[in-house]
């Protein structure tokens, strides 16, 4: 695949409030288009297929990683995998915009190795494990098993911080909207 624009990598903890800041920057700086990604795992109700995620069965998944069609995938959770296909970011690619990713802590990493010195990595950080878990719990969406397992994860991909080329604690949300307004408009004009 040819490398033709920039990527803006943000990866973080479930609950730390990427998918907010993302959606911000992509209303503000106008030259970002999102990837989706693809994932088997299940729609939740107010989400749209090709809008939020591509959603596939996980036999559609498997398939797909057979033919060589994504960049990257992981199983993050038992059968519940996510990607990103190459042809999302050809067609991002071919309509002469940037790519911003949300994706997990893996995936931002593996990202960050294929697309070097093109793309940005951010990972966004809460100001506290405790935090986070109110985070989660506030959402409404999560089960207390779910909300453990989240927890839990977080303590471990929050380790993986110091791989990315910057680190953006979400402690007040306007103002960390504006912090990665700033950084990504920097890198972007590089």
């Amino acid at each position: 695949m040819e490398f033709e624009g920039k990527c803006i990598i943000f990866s973080a903890p479930s609950g730390a409030g990427k998918t907010t800041i993302v959606r911000y920057l992509l209303e503000k700086i106008k030259s970002l288009k999102f990837s989706i990604s693809a994932t088997s795992r299940p729609k939740r109700e107010y989400e749209v297929d090709g809008h939020d995620y591509y959603f596939l069965s996980v036999s559609d998944f498997k398939n797909k990683i057979h033919s060589g069609e994504f960049i990257e995938w992981e199983e993050v959770y038992t059968d519940n995998y996510y990607g990103t296909l190459k042809s999302e970011i050809e067609n991002i690619w071919k309509e002469g915009k940037h790519v911003i990713f949300d994706v997990d802590v893996i995936g931002g990493i593996k990202l960050k190795s294929i697309f070097a010195d093109k793309a940005l990595s951010i990972f966004v950080q809460p100001p506290s494990i405790t935090e986070l878990e109110n985070r989660l719990i506030g959402r409404g969406s999560e089960t207390p098993e779910t909300i453990i397992k989240r927890v839990g994860k977080a303590e471990i991909e929050m380790k993986s911080a110091k791989e990315f080329d910057y680190i953006l604690i979400n402690d007040t949300l306007e103002v960390a909207k504006k912090e990665a307004g700033k950084v990504v408009s920097d890198f972007l004009e590089k």
